[in-house]
């Protein structure tokens, strides 16, 4: 019975097939105890010389590392370690004998693993780290479904900028000039959610931005829900559910894989509702006790500005400093209008202040959401894409969402891949993503 690995300890005492790569083997006199990997886990197997034919025997002598085989054995608890099993091995065919691999047991350099992507998704850590990513994206789908939202996909060429042009990547389409590649599905969302109530959508999203921090990609993943007649607050109560349900259910699925990336879950399971809510002006005042200065680059070098002016986003020492003091994620609202996008909308009672709302990260993770209400006054709506000097012609369709029954409406996005960090405690993003785009790399 073919079966894999991660179900092994259903099987004791009966004979099973394994089809999987080598990863390691060992001697010990007449005893060989290779380690097949099956992308699933790992099983150590035994091969006594007294007990398998000179054939099995031999082939085994045969395995270079990641050849591929398939073993035949019987499942045994191990002698000594608890809750582990291991195959008595009876039988093996080799699929593959694998050239010498580059990839070897000791420590390299990230940039030769980079380039060997392709093959460093194999181990036993990128295995947990892909698994970790699968399992939130499918709690997203999950919660999504669960809370009648309709998934919804947003085209990736696009004829105009969601935030601004100066981050776009531009492609001749046909004879109808330049297309981009979507920055974000949420304008889009927008019309889903007039026509459906609640939509989400969930694909990759491209930023033009010479970034080389190591939260910053050139191609990620976005979840985006919008929802019809939802304010700032119901938005806000939306995300602290959201993120416990999937922050909750990953601890619960994944525990094998958190374990093998050394994962403290204790940090993980506080991830409970309410979370922190802090308005943008309370969050300047934290910078300024703090003590925190915004650096910024001149034409002579960098500028240090204390104490940390108003108005200014936030970096990453900000970030990490706003959420020292706090077990849970933060949520910071009601932010300058002049440092986000024009579609959010005004504060009633403060016009220099937009419905905004950004969540950020404990353990210094940084922004893992950002969202608002959107603008639903037709006349501010066109007013905003002035100021921002974008195509009004290329936004008619936009605006047409407030010219035919206009509601209060809000969404927000989530950054797939620095969810994936946060959970996984990874110290870089490149590897939250099978296939790592940035800057300065296209390939593999």
């Amino acid at each position: 019975m073919w079966i894999y690995t991660d179900k092994i300890s259903e099987y004791e005492n009966k004979e099973v097939i394994i089809k999987g790569w080598l990863y390691n083997i060992r001697a010990s006199g007449k005893l060989l105890f290779p380690e097949i990997r099956d992308g699933y886990g790992i099983v150590q197997g035994v091969v006594s010389k007294s007990d398998v034919s000179e054939r099995v025997w031999d082939d085994f002598l045969k395995l270079t590392q990641e050849s591929s085989v398939i073993v035949k054995g019987i499942v045994k608890k191990h002698p000594k370690k608890t809750d582990v099993y291991e195959l008595q091995i009876n039988d093996i065919t080799i699929v593959n004998i694998a050239e010498p691999y580059p990839i070897t047991l000791k420590e390299h350099g990230v940039e030769f693993l980079m380039d060997r992507r392709h093959l460093w998704l194999r181990s036993p850590r990128q295995v947990a780290i892909m698994r970790v990513r699968h399992e939130i994206i499918q709690s997203i789908r999950d919660y999504m479904y669960q809370n009648d939202f309709v998934l919804f996909d947003a085209p990736i060429f696009t004829p105009n900028a969601c935030e601004g042009t100066s981050t776009l990547f531009s492609t001749d389409y046909f004879d109808l000039g330049k297309a981009y590649l979507s920055q974000s599905g949420q304008l889009y969302a927008e019309a889903g959610a007039m026509a459906l109530g609640k939509v989400y959508t969930l694909g990759p999203t491209f930023r033009a931005e010479y970034s080389m921090t190591r939260r910053h990609m050139t191609e990620f993943w976005m979840m985006e829900p919008e929802m019809a007649y939802y304010d700032l607050n119901d938005n806000m109560d939306l995300i602290e559910d959201f993120l416990e349900y999937v922050v909750q259910r990953v601890i619960k699925n994944r525990k094998k894989e958190l374990e093998i990336l050394k994962r403290d879950t204790t940090k993980l399971e506080k991830v409970h509702k309410p979370f922190p809510r802090i308005t943008y002006t309370e969050a300047v005042e934290i910078l300024r006790k703090k003590d925190i200065p915004l650096y910024r680059k001149t034409q002579n070098g960098e500028e240090e500005i204390r104490p940390f002016p108003w108005g200014e986003d936030f970096g990453a020492p900000h970030e990490e400093a706003l959420v020292e003091d706090f077990e849970k994620p933060v949520i910071i609202h009601r932010w300058p209008s002049a440092a986000k996008a024009f579609y959010m909308k005004r504060d009633p009672e403060n016009p220099d202040l937009v419905l905004g709302v950004d969540v950020l990260a404990p353990e210094g993770f940084g922004e893992i959401i950002g969202g608002s209400q959107r603008e639903d006054n037709i006349n501010l709506l066109i007013e905003r894409i002035k100021e921002h000097n974008l195509p009004m012609e290329e936004f008619q369709w936009y605006i047409d969402l407030r010219r035919y029954g206009s509601v209060p409406h809000s969404g927000f996005g989530l950054g797939i891949e620095r969810m994936v960090c946060w959970i996984c405690n990874l110290e870089h993003i490149r590897e939250a993503i099978p296939f790592p785009r940035r800057p300065n790399r296209i390939r593999p």
